[in-house]
């Protein structure tokens, strides 16, 4: 099967396609053909040394973990899943997936059947970029209708979506992007759209009840945190918690907390019946085929990115 490798640390020319024997489900896994992979920030990090690679040890690995794509084999024990099922799934994140590759395994509640209103490429787009703002917004901060919340970077891949999930749950909705980004924005669904470079927001917006910082600065959390109301949440993503801004916040009385998001079997059966109701779509900036996932890993790093990246293994350089 065709897979992308690494043999060390380094920028994207490092990322390599070469040919690796299929591998086999073990108790409990499903084997499935890839259709689509997701590229998200983690995983550029991550080939540089940074992100997972800690958990995943030294080169050689392969990077990636959102799946789109069809069960071809069940180990024993499996019942949840068959052959033929069209599935996606963020398998076995943070250890190694090799999600950029022909063929995948993983625990077979790491899947979930994809809905059947959209294909590979958007279903590829979803896992971790969409149980990231699942896990915040509902089992972290428990939004609410009535709720104010702020994202930043709303029209990035975590962003967009949990922009959609907030309001989904009856939230009152900030987003923070560039000018040219807020009509995206509004399709999105956000109440107010605040663009960071014509002035600090926090003179824009305040008496939040929580903010998903997807931006990872020091800075950006802790002025995130003057505009939260007393009790209020901040959940920072990139990076983790800047112990400055933890400090902070426990002195004025609110909650702050870093995060990453873990596999979740029913968080994305919650997100798929979003998606068939119609309140959740993912965007996709760009599909690519799998040889050139060093490309696709240059357009993340650059930060301007609207919605996602995808590789597709079946499709010619």
């Amino acid at each position: 099967m065709p897979v992308v490798t690494q043999d060390r640390f380094g920028g994207p020319e490092v990322l390599r396609l070469t040919e690796a024997e299929r591998p086999r489900p073990l108790p409990t896994e499903v084997l499935v053909r890839v259709e689509a992979a997701g590229v998200n920030p983690v995983d550029a990090k991550t080939r540089a040394g940074q992100g997972m690679a800690a958990v995943l040890g030294e080169p050689p690995f392969t990077v990636g973990w959102d799946v789109s794509g069809v069960v071809e084999e069940v180990g024993h024990g499996v019942t949840t899943l068959a052959p033929g099922d069209e599935v996606l799934g963020m398998p076995r994140f943070p250890h190694e997936a090799g999600a950029y590759a022909g063929y995948v395994t993983g625990p077979s509640r790491h899947f979930v059947r994809k809905p059947p209103e959209i294909g590979h490429v958007a279903a590829a787009a979803l896992p971790l970029a969409a149980l990231t703002a699942w896990q915040i917004l509902v089992d972290t901060a428990g939004v609410e209708a009535g709720r104010r919340v702020l994202v930043h970077a709303a029209a990035g891949g975590v962003g967009h979506l949990a922009v959609q999930i907030a309001k989904a749950r009856g939230a009152h909705v900030t987003g923070t992007a560039r000018a040219g980004k807020h009509a995206f924005l509004r399709r999105c669904g956000v109440d107010e759209a605040v663009d960071y470079t014509a002035g600090p927001f926090e003179e824009a917006v305040g008496d939040l009840d929580l903010v998903v910082d997807l931006v990872g600065s020091p800075g950006n959390q802790r002025r995130s945190l003057d505009v939260l109301r007393p009790g209020g949440l901040l959940v920072a993503v990139p990076g983790g918690l800047d112990p400055e801004a933890a400090a902070l916040a426990a002195e004025r009385g609110l909650r702050a907390t870093g995060f990453l998001v873990e596999p979740d079997r029913a968080g994305l059966a919650a997100l798929g019946r979003l998606v068939s109701e119609g309140r959740l779509s993912v965007e996709v900036a760009a599909t690519l085929p799998l040889a050139e996932a060093a490309e696709a890993h240059r357009m993340i790093e650059t930060g301007r990115t609207t919605g996602k990246v995808v590789l597709l293994p079946g499709a010619a350089a």
